[in-house]
């Protein structure tokens, strides 16, 4: 009965692509497993030719299994997020290991208030050059906290990923201007 259970549960984690991890997280089987050491995971992400984003959730997040069962699953979503993006989740209340960019270790619970974590889904989107020393909180380039549809979380990656906080159009601007765009295209 047991192998039977436990080939049921790997046939539905094939089958959905989303589910349930071992410590009550969503989770995504394009999501990186890493040791959690957001220097190595940048320099790993930069010779894929992608960014690091870091994604904290909790066990039992509403806005989290959303963000997983509405929007992570949309093909259009998910294909941009994992071709651009190395994604390394973290749980608020976690005891795994963080090295941050200043060498500093602690558990993931701790490295959140360390961050000023305090709510789930936060991603944290660090920049494509890794800095030297500081916390990588410091070092992100933008921070997405909460739960949003499918264009804000699409949006948000794109705008990244096209360096949007370097230049002159904030986020709110670009991501209103994107939806004017699918509304003219008669996507929305």
């Amino acid at each position: 009965m047991r192998l039977l259970t436990t080939a049921a549960i790997g046939l539905w984690l094939a089958v959905s692509g989303t589910a349930a991890a071992q410590d009550g997280l969503h989770t995504e089987d394009w999501f990186a497993v890493t040791f959690k050491d957001v220097a190595e995971d940048m320099a790993t992400a930069a010779e894929e030719g992608k960014r690091l984003a870091i994604i904290f959730e909790q066990e039992g997040c509403i806005y989290c299994r959303q963000l997983h069962e509405e929007v992570l699953v949309d093909p259009e979503v998910r294909d941009f997020i994992s071709e651009h993006f190395v994604v390394v989740q973290m749980n608020l209340w976690g005891s795994e290991d963080v090295t941050d960019l200043d060498g500093e270790v602690m558990v993931e619970k701790d490295m959140a208030r360390r961050w000023g974590i305090v709510f789930t889904p936060t991603v944290l989107f660090l920049p494509d050059e890794i800095p030297e020393g500081g916390l990588a909180s410091e070092a992100a380039v933008a921070v997405m906290p909460g739960a949003f549809g499918k264009w804000t979380t699409l949006h948000m990656f794109q705008w990244v990923h096209e360096k949007g906080y370097e230049g002159e159009e904030h986020f709110q601007k670009y991501h209103a201007r994107l939806i004017e765009e699918l509304r003219a295209a008669g996507r929305l």
